[in-house]
């Protein structure tokens, strides 16, 4: 991580996929939005898209099915990736 770069917490989140085993939001630590709009709320990585597209997906089905807020700075000590993720596990 770019010590120049202030990491930032966000909140993500989807309503397209509401079945059981599903995200439906996150908290995640990235450097921006657009990051964080594209970061795998199991894994804390970066979408590709094979898993957007996926049959068994169990977050949203692109970018713009996921909405972000911006919650604020993270400490030094916080990891770029997943803080907390809430799972419908079914």
């Amino acid at each position: 991580m770019n010590k120049d770069t202030t990491m930032k917490l966000y909140l993500i989140s989807q309503t397209e996929n509401d079945d059981w085993d599903s995200f439906d939001s996150a908290v995640v630590c990235a450097p921006d939005e657009t990051t964080a709009q594209n970061m795998d709320p199991a894994t804390g990585k970066q979408m590709t898209t094979r898993k957007w597209t996926g049959s068994l997906r169990a977050w949203g089905t692109s970018p713009d099915a996921v909405t972000v807020k911006y919650l604020g700075e993270a400490a030094d000590t916080v990891a770029s990736g997943v803080v907390c993720a809430s799972f419908n596990a079914g």
